[in-house]
């Protein structure tokens, strides 16, 4: 009988095994066949249903922050996909589960995530952002990072329809709403996360506007400001009170406590000790302020801080593969 019993448990064991060896194969052979221009992104992307991430620098090694992001948002819409662009892939890059370091395999061995090259020209094709693409100078602009970044997620997610999250936020719970903007601790409109229906005409109101008043040498002119200057001009900046969330037209506009009940001023929190009373029970996700902290906090094991503890209920894998060793 105890034989029996362990050969079942081995058996189930080589199972798992080989099902975890086979995700991890099969994602890396859909990157590489994306690579080499076999397939398109409109080949795989399902209208309305992604969840849309992007690196627009040349790096390959994502972040542990932002390899928990992608983690965090696969787990919480296990029914969605989870696409991850990076500009740093080409296609003349070989793949293979050595090639780059530890978030890439992790990454891709989570079913619902897809890691596709970030081609800007393919991304801007069609919409008002392809003509100021074609004439930028990006080695003349002093924020392309943020600017490129800016244009990115307003394109994608008018083209395909879903959620765009910056590469620090931390998904908790499913946002409700399918049409949303989230106002930010200023009161103003961030676009750290954001979401709405494929083709839906206030994006591309949006990108029409990022042309027509391109001011590269001011940070967030193409980012935040915009989002707000065109809610005040089509709408009005809409006054929420408590936890209430607000409407303008047939979208929403999402309270501060959604995404920022820890304002950036305060940035900090997260990497100090956790305090259990801190249960964000107003919040979908949160947005941990990288830009304040410029990477110089980590989540790191056995400190019992805020991040640490975020990391291990919602991107487990990831503080167990990368946090941790």
């Amino acid at each position: 009988m105890k034989l029996w019993i362990l050969c079942l448990s081995l058996f189930f064991l080589i199972f798992i095994c080989s099902a975890v060896y086979w995700m991890k194969t099969e994602s890396l052979r859909t990157l590489h066949r994306f690579l080499n221009r076999q397939f398109t992104a409109e080949d795989i992307i399902k209208s309305n249903t992604g969840i849309f991430f992007a690196e627009t620098t040349e790096k390959l090694e994502p972040s542990p922050l932002a390899v928990c992001a992608i983690e965090s948002a696969a787990r919480t819409y296990p029914n969605r996909s989870v696409y991850f662009y990076m500009k740093g892939l080409t296609k003349d890059m070989t793949v293979n589960k050595s090639s780059f370091y530890k978030a890439i395999p992790l990454l891709s061995s989570i079913a619902n995530v897809h890691i596709l090259p970030l081609d800007f020209e393919d991304v801007f094709k069609d919409t008002p952002l392809y003509p100021w693409y074609q004439k930028v100078n990006p080695a003349q602009e002093q924020f392309w990072t943020y600017v490129s970044a800016d244009g990115f997620r307003l394109a994608v997610v008018w083209k395909y329809g879903g959620i765009y999250m910056d590469t620090d936020i931390i998904s908790m719970r499913p946002i409700p709403e399918d049409d949303f903007l989230a106002l930010a601790p200023t009161k103003s409109c961030s676009n750290a996360v954001f979401g709405f229906q494929r083709h839906y005409q206030f994006l591309w109101d949006c990108m029409e506007d990022f042309v027509k008043n391109y001011r590269g040498e001011i940070w967030g002119q193409q980012g935040p400001r915009l989002l707000t200057r065109m809610i005040v001009r089509q709408y009005g900046m809409p006054v929420v009170k408590g936890t209430e969330d607000a409407t303008c037209g047939d979208f929403s506009i999402l309270n501060p406590q959604r995404f920022f009940p820890i304002p950036y001023s305060a940035w900090e929190r997260y990497f100090q000790v956790w305090n259990p009373n801190d249960t964000f029970k107003s919040s979908y996700a949160l947005h941990l302020w990288n830009f304040m902290n410029k990477g110089r906090k980590k989540a790191i094991a056995g400190s019992n801080s805020l991040a640490e503890n975020l990391f291990i209920k919602y991107c487990p894998h990831t503080y167990q593969f990368i946090v941790r060793h």
